[in-house]
């Protein structure tokens, strides 16, 4: 009896030739392709980019001492994944260097829920983050206004702190300054109203 033929697995080849219009990454040796996030998801994204690299980029009213990049593309062994923000300490990368990728995983990444991704990024990245030793990861769900914080343990991920709506609060590991998250959400549309019956649901998946 003849197998099944061996399924290829995907290259970096395949995302250098995936639609620009798309985000591509390759997970467990499969090539993933993402749309463009939506309005909210792209607002958060931006807005959330300004709070923390003006203190800890750039030193302008914060302590400094980190490089904070928009969806690097990350590359640990097969794995090739891009979060919506990534950070690095600086003793850690003085400089940015004229790559297209980076291999030195990052010590924060931050991923922007979406209804098309938010499974992919909980069940199948965050695996990888934990494996590269990444120490701290956001998910930032702007529809229902909320900031999750996990920090890496043991190879395991310990949850935080879960924040949610208008509050000002200290976020590790930027909590060095205070971060009101009302500036995420400013300008969005309400958050959708859940009936009886599915207000638990929401409130557990984030």
């Amino acid at each position: 009896m003849v197998g099944a033929p061996k399924k290829r697995r995907a290259t970096y080849q395949d995302v250098l030739d995936a639609p620009e219009h798309l985000v591509a990454e390759i997970i467990d040796g499969d090539l993933r392709l993402s749309p463009r996030p939506a309005g909210p998801h792209t607002a958060a994204h931006s807005r959330l980019g300004v709070l923390l690299g003006a203190p800890f980029d750039l030193g302008q009213g914060g302590p400094g001492g980190w490089i904070i990049l928009v969806e690097p593309e990350l590359h640990f062994d097969d794995d090739i994944v891009v979060p919506d923000l990534a950070g690095w300490r600086r003793e850690r990368l003085p400089f940015v260097d004229d790559v297209a990728y980076f291999t030195l995983a990052p010590d924060w990444a931050c991923e922007v829920l979406s209804p098309s991704t938010k499974v992919h990024d909980r069940a199948e990245k965050l695996p990888i983050y934990a494996r590269a030793g990444i120490k701290h990861v956001w998910f930032v769900n702007a529809p229902i206004r909320t900031l999750e914080i996990l920090r890496l343990h043991e190879g395991k991920w310990l949850i935080v702190d879960i924040h949610r709506g208008d509050v000002k609060v200290r976020a590790e590991p930027f909590d060095a300054i205070e971060l009101d998250l009302a500036v995420l959400w400013a300008n969005l549309a309400p958050p959708p109203q859940p009936s009886r019956a599915s207000e638990a649901a929401a409130n557990y998946v984030l």
